[in-house]
């Protein structure tokens, strides 16, 4: 299975407090369901494609509204031909849409109440819920991080951006050229802290783990580039020294230079790999820093640069 789906395996065996579970069945229902009204029936019927996601919802009914759910299953001929369930509710359906305080938001495709958006723990069970429902998350080992929501409607997005923003998630949102809408977060500390917050503490655990190992990864490969630069360029400026002493030898000859000069030209040539601090380091004598040996060395470099333009 997919990260995402071990993710959304884990939440479905997650036990919590029935207040908190009806916010979770909420987002489900509004997130996966579609209502049908008559003058004297309404109907629910709740889909998806992952019979885990199919058992919480049905058990949540039982358990929350003591209701025998109707649950159907058709395979699909296109594309993947995953099973697709179907959770029906026709007893009391209205009730438990008022129950969860969501009747008037699927109805009327408007915002949930507030006895919803700006309780903390319900916020945090609708957002596992909403996860469930039309949420995915990148695996950790690839090369971006992404956690998104789906909604089919502006208000529905609306409320997953500001329940995510109570967190402090720094979400972001975006309209579907195919319909509908995406809240997600790009932020790898944000998708952590999001996996927490909806109870995913084993998934959470392993996209640390990963991270940690990819970040590190990542700093060791930057601080070998690094070297490795500057290595190049050690031995890019080692080389041109060393063709401005071979120059200054021809036409002078070292020998008649200065005796410092002298002594840092003969080092170079003996140590063509050495850097200049290095070079210092080595000297015959009392070592000297590496801003002594370079002015020793831009002396070298000016005589060469006057033999070549003469």
């Amino acid at each position: 299975m997919s990260y995402a789906s071990d993710v959304k395996k884990e939440l479905t065996m997650l036990e919590v407090h029935p207040e908190h579970a009806k916010a979770e069945l909420a987002a489900l229902i509004r997130l996966n369901g579609t209502l049908k009204q008559t003058p004297d029936h309404i109907r629910v019927t709740i889909q998806t494609e992952n019979a885990a996601i199919a058992r919480r919802i049905y058990s949540l009914i039982k358990d929350l509204f003591d209701v025998q759910a109707e649950i159907s299953v058709r395979r699909r001929m296109k594309l993947n031909k995953n099973n697709v369930y179907f959770i029906r509710l026709n007893q009391q359906a209205k009730d438990i849409l008022m129950a969860l305080d969501i009747f008037e938001a699927m109805l009327h495709e408007i915002r949930l109440p507030k006895s919803i958006q700006e309780n903390e723990q319900k916020a945090r069970s609708y957002l596992r819920g909403a996860f469930l429902a039309r949420g995915s998350v990148n695996s950790p080992e690839t090369n971006s991080y992404h956690l998104e929501i789906h909604s089919s409607h502006q208000a529905m997005n609306e409320d997953h951006l500001e329940m995510m923003e109570m967190f402090d998630l720094n979400p972001k949102t975006h309209e579907r050229r195919n319909g509908g809408y995406m809240t997600y977060l790009k932020e790898a500390e944000k998708i952590a802290d999001f996996l927490g917050i909806i109870g995913a503490n084993n998934g959470l655990f392993h996209f640390e783990d990963i991270r940690i190992v990819r970040d590190m990864r990542n700093s060791v490969n930057r601080l070998v580039n690094c070297e490795q630069a500057n290595l190049n360029k050690t031995v890019d400026a080692a080389t041109k020294q060393i063709e401005g002493i071979l120059l200054v030898e021809k036409e002078i000859g070292l020998e008649n230079l200065p005796e410092k000069i002298q002594e840092i030209a003969t080092l170079r040539l003996e140590n063509p790999e050495a850097s200049l601090k290095e070079l210092g380091e080595i000297l015959p004598g009392d070592p000297i820093s590496k801003s002594a040996v370079n002015h020793r060395m831009r002396k070298i470099m000016k005589m060469a640069d006057e033999i070549g333009v003469s």
